[in-house]
């Protein structure tokens, strides 16, 4: 595509897509959107780049005729304006299609993969990256607060993307993140999730296989190691493989974690030798060990402890990650995505170590397709 053509996105207000949005916009497109109805965050950061959202769906939103229609995921057949545009013959794509053509060659890209933490280890990364100067692209499946958004376009080689297991589009059917062709990947976990089209664990196994496939042979993988299903998908890599962790062998270990009432703080070793002392303003172990993966990145492209200890004790979170909402006659009203079994409960015990002795109410929204099914009942 050449800069100054018309890209409407059906699905705007998807978090990948609305990003995507903005790349384009930020290229010097012409950009429009559509969806069922616009919600926030996205639709907050849209209306802030002055993007223009239809709503409802409806082929008049092809009006003028756009050179190229990017199709989110979440839009099948019978879509009004799908169907239009496959009709009239507009050119169309997928988000990954875009993401490698127009934003990822001639860059490397560095993949943060796994059924849970991918979004808050890509904003880790991403902001680690910027305090030490690196100037990164990022595209982020929410919005990173330290940033005020979810993606950015700079002149540096370095593309960081949150690379997304579930489908590409109605006509490919495969995970977005295999068309990326990382140079390097985080893998923070491998469960089942997306039951309306992983069948199974296998399934599921087999897609973060190919991921693992596609890294090149001087490229690098950082992955959690007390997972034996991360451990089955890391056979077919080529490239090098360290792990992260709190087991005594884990290339990167955790130590000496201690949850303080506003912080957590632990020791980071490297192959057995202390490399940093960390803190950060997040709770969880899973948001340490998050912090881990993305320190041992940042460590892959020499930036130094020092750089790495600013960024995360300067990190602030993700939109809708723990995100504190309100304190209303002494209720603190918390906001988090969590949607599976595994991350409901590590956010539960992340919220027991930062608020000890207090009532805690979990309303839970099943939403996701995998939540609506009996698989985790």
């Amino acid at each position: 595509m050449s800069e100054r053509e018309h890209v409407h996105l059906i699905g705007i207000c998807g978090t990948a897509m609305a990003s995507l949005a903005g790349l384009l916009k930020q290229r010097g497109f012409h950009v429009t959107g559509s969806d069922a109805a616009a919600y926030p965050p996205m639709s907050d950061l849209l209306r802030a780049m002055q993007i223009p959202v239809s709503e409802p769906y409806s082929e008049d939103n092809l009006k003028p005729r756009p050179d190229l229609v990017v199709v989110g995921n979440a839009i099948s057949r019978g879509n009004v304006e799908l169907e239009s545009a496959l009709d009239n013959r507009i050119p169309f794509q997928s988000l990954p299609q875009v993401l490698h053509d127009s934003f990822l060659r001639g860059r490397e890209p560095v993949v943060v993969a796994g059924t849970h933490g991918k979004t808050t280890t890509t904003s880790m990364l991403a902001w680690i990256f910027q305090v030490a100067g690196k100037n990164p692209s990022f595209l982020i499946g929410g919005v990173a607060e330290n940033f005020g958004t979810s993606f950015a376009l700079r002149q540096s080689d370095h593309f960081i993307l949150e690379g997304d297991e579930y489908d590409t589009a109605f006509f490919d059917k495969g995970p977005k993140f295999l068309h990326y062709f990382p140079d390097s990947v985080i893998l923070t976990s491998v469960e089942f999730d997306h039951a309306d089209i992983y069948k199974d664990l296998d399934a599921v196994k087999t897609a973060f296989k190919r991921l693992v496939n596609l890294v090149p042979r001087n490229g690098y993988i950082v992955a959690y190691d007390n997972s034996q299903n991360v451990d089955e998908c890391l056979t077919r890599a080529f490239s090098k493989v360290e792990r992260y962790g709190m087991k005594q062998g884990s290339a990167w270990r955790v130590r000496d974690l201690v949850f303080h009432a506003t912080q957590t703080s632990w020791t980071l070793e490297r192959d057995g030798r202390r490399w940093a002392e960390l803190k950060m303003s997040l709770a969880g172990e899973y948001n340490v060990l998050n912090a881990t993966a993305a320190t041992a990145m940042a460590a892959r492209y020499e930036i130094p402890p020092e750089a790495v200890a600013e960024a995360l004790a300067t990190f602030k979170s993700v939109k809708r990650r723990l995100e504190v909402k309100a304190e209303v006659a002494g209720v603190t009203i918390i906001d988090d995505f969590a949607h599976h079994p595994t991350a409901i409960g590590e956010t539960l015990k992340a919220l027991r170590t930062r608020y000890p002795g207090r009532r805690l109410w979990a309303v839970l929204e099943p939403r996701s397709n995998t939540l609506r099914r009996n698989v985790f009942f």
